[in-house]
Parts: structure tokens; sequence; C-alpha cells
């Protein structure tokens, strides 16, 4: 059991030089059988690891990690949270992992950092007008946090942004979101892993899954094939950000996802002058201020398939040219790190989280740009799917299904090409 982080606890290790603090989490072998696995330690895997325990019970689970905690996509993401959403489906899901989020360091007794700063979304064109609008509406009909934004608002709030009617994308208007914001990244990853280690759920870490074994009369999962060795169980949750095809593919599961990388990069750091985390359609590119004062871009994906996990040097010179330009100062700005991670793009752009067509198996994936800010909702819908065997109201639209049945969950109206969404 993880001992709680306290004050008297910080004070106490500080006696020490903090050179006897217990380690966030054990590092078990393998054992021969689980009631549930979860193949993926990134957030999505362990939240749901985590859940599973503390709200339904189920003791014996394992997450099994090919790498280490913190070294997946967790920690090659911008850290964005926001529930903006028009669609059905999407509005009441990511708002309740919203809700998760004001009470996750809490919950996990670890702080994420999580930054409520506001997520302002600007509009550059009558045509992006009316829709945010509309976006705006569907917010406020549902009772989630929205505003609208003038030019007088955003000078304002962000003094730093470029409102000139000559600049290359002359800002109309903007959607914001107050309750919005940024987490550390690596942090929600070492939070849930020791939340869950605490529930007594087994993080293997350096354990990558060779195979899904499954019984030949019924077809069901049985157990995995591991560089540690088999391990039964019946069953088996998917969470692995951009390999969900070549996983699912262990199974016999076909998947409607391509993989495609999504670059950041961050600066050096600089007194703070950016108030809220903003983005742009129009410009493609997002950007906010990270707690070191680091300045953190990103922008499109780069448009071809990949597993590489390397940025490429055009997509930053699209991403700086198009940021300098909304915020001409960071022109001056020297970028210290540059990463991509690989992202798993259904033809839709929303995710499935849901029962697979194998019994005993399930996923949660096809997260697009959306990963970092579903992932307590992620790990808590497919928690509840594992444990009843059946979805939760909150992702019972977004089947594998839906795709034989042409029932997309379209957020963008993009059509059915991944790389558009």
């Amino acid at each position: 059991m993880s001992r709680r982080y306290s004050l008297w606890a910080l004070a106490r290790n500080a006696l020490s030089h903090h050179e006897n603090w217990p380690k966030a989490w054990r590092s078990p072998q393998p054992k021969p059988a689980y009631d549930a696995l979860i193949i993926g330690g990134g957030g999505h895997g362990l939240a749901a690891a985590y859940y599973l325990a503390r709200l339904h019970g189920v003791r014996r689970v394992a997450v099994l990690e090919r790498g280490w905690i913190g070294g997946g996509n967790t920690g090659r993401n911008t850290t964005i949270v926001r529930s903006n959403y028009l669609m059905d489906e999407n509005a009441p899901f990511y708002e309740h992992a919203l809700k998760l989020w004001e009470g996750l360091s809490q919950d996990l007794n670890y702080n994420v950092m999580f930054s409520q700063r506001s997520v302002i979304n600007t509009c550059h064109t009558p045509g992006e007008r009316e829709a945010t609008m509309r976006r705006y509406n569907a917010m406020r009909l549902r009772g989630i946090d929205a505003e609208f934004l003038g030019r007088e608002d955003l000078a304002r709030i962000e003094p730093a942004m470029n409102l000139s009617p000559d600049s290359r994308f002359p800002i109309l208007c903007a959607l914001a979101q107050p309750r919005g914001g940024s987490a550390r990244h690596d942090a929600v990853a070492w939070g849930y892993a020791r939340a869950a280690d605490a529930q007594g759920v087994d993080i293997i870490q350096n354990c990558e899954v060779t195979g899904i074994d499954r019984d030949p009369a019924t077809g069901a999962v049985t157990g995995v094939q591991t560089t540690r060795g088999a391990i039964r169980a019946h069953k088996i949750g998917i969470a692995v950000a951009g390999h969900s095809s070549q996983v699912a593919a262990m199974a016999g599961v076909r998947l409607p996802i391509e993989s495609h990388l999504l670059q950041a990069f961050v600066s050096e750091p600089v007194k703070p002058f950016l108030n809220t985390v903003v983005s742009t359609g129009a410009a493609h590119f997002y950007i906010s201020q990270t707690d070191k004062g680091e300045v953190l871009l990103g922008g499109e994906i780069d448009g071809y398939n990949s597993y590489s996990q390397r940025g490429t040097l055009p997509k930053v010179e699209e991403v700086v040219r198009n940021a300098t330009e909304m915020f001409p100062r960071i022109g001056r700005l020297r970028f210290m790190r540059q990463w991509a991670g690989v992202m798993d793009m259904t033809m839709d752009g929303s995710p499935i989280i849901g029962k697979l067509p194998v019994p005993g198996l399930y996923m949660s994936g096809g997260w697009c740009y959306g990963g970092f800010k579903a992932t307590p909702g992620s790990g808590w819908c497919l928690a509840w799917t594992m444990a009843r065997d059946e979805p939760h109201p909150l992702n019972a639209g977004f089947t594998l299904e839906r795709f034989r049945a042409s029932h997309m969950i379209d957020e963008k109206g993009a059509g059915p090409f991944p790389k558009a969404h």
C-alpha cells in the first residue's frame, strides 16, 4: 500500500534529504492468471485498471506495459483538457471526463497539476463564426460552460495576441471554455499508477504482448502471450494509443483505424505572457505556456501513416509560422525539444470504447487528437464495460459496429477520411 502524500510526509522526508520516500508503485512478477488484463500502461490503461479495482471490486487486475510508465503516448501530447463538443455522443462523455479531471488530484492523492486556465478557439471567417456559435449554443443548452468572446474580450484576456485586421488570419471572435485548461501529462500516468497499485493492481513494465489466446471452441479470449511468459485471463482490455490496430489484429480483429503522427515542441522558459490555452482551426495550431514558462506548440498531423514518433522540420516550420503570426513575440524564442505522438485515427474522428467482436475482448482507442483530455473518462467507461460486459450510456455510441452501420459520429463534418479529422 502506498503511503498517503501529505504536508507531514513532506516535512518528515525533508529531514532525511528526501532519500527515503517509498516507491510509488511495486514492480511485481506477472502471475499465471488474473481476472482482467489491461494491455497498455498509459493514462487510459492505468485509469481503467484503477476504476476496475476501486469502483467495481475487480482485484486481480494486471496492466501490461511493453516499455515504462509514462514513456509512451502519455508523455507525447500537448496536455489540453476541454469538453467543448457539439455531437450528442461526444458532449456528455467529454463533460464527464472533465468533471473527473476536476477532482482527480484529490481522488488519486497525487498532484496532476490540472490548471483550469480556459481554452480559447479563435474564429477567422463568417462561416467559422456561425459554426462556432452553433457549438456555443449546444454547450449552453447542455449546461456546459462556454463564453462567446469578441475582439475586445480577446485583447483583454490575451494582450499578446495579434488582433490586427491586416494579419494573415484576422480574428473575428472566439469560443472559450473557462473550465478547460491543461494538466501535466506524465503526472497523470504516475498518479493513476500509484493509485492502482494501492488498490492491488499489478503494474508489469517491460512486458510486451506478442499474442492473444482464444478458445478454439467459443472464440473467447483465454489469455495473452508476452515477452515474460503466458498469462491467463478471460477479460482483456486494449488501451495502447497508436497501436490499437496491431494489438487487435492479434485476436483477428481488423479496426477502421490509421496511425498518424502529431508533432509538438516546447521553447526555452520565459516569463508568463500566455494566460489561456489558445487554438485555431484556420491556422492549424495550438499554444499554451507551461508552469515552468516553456511555450508549448502543436499543429496538424503530418499527413502520412507512421509509427516513428519522430518529428519533421516542414511541420515545425508551418506551425511556427502560424504561431508567430498570431503571437509575434514568440519569434524570438529558441525551441528546446520536439517530439511526435502516434495517434489512432478513426474514419469519423471519434473513439471506439467498448466490446470487440471477440468474447472477453474490449478496447479504448481511435482517439485522434482527443486522447489526453479523455483519460479519466476513457478509463472510467472501459472499466464499466469490462466489469459489466455492457457499455455505460456515456460510451454506448462509441461502438465498432457504428462503422458497419454508417452511423458516424463526425464532430468536424470532415467525412470518412481519418487524416481529415
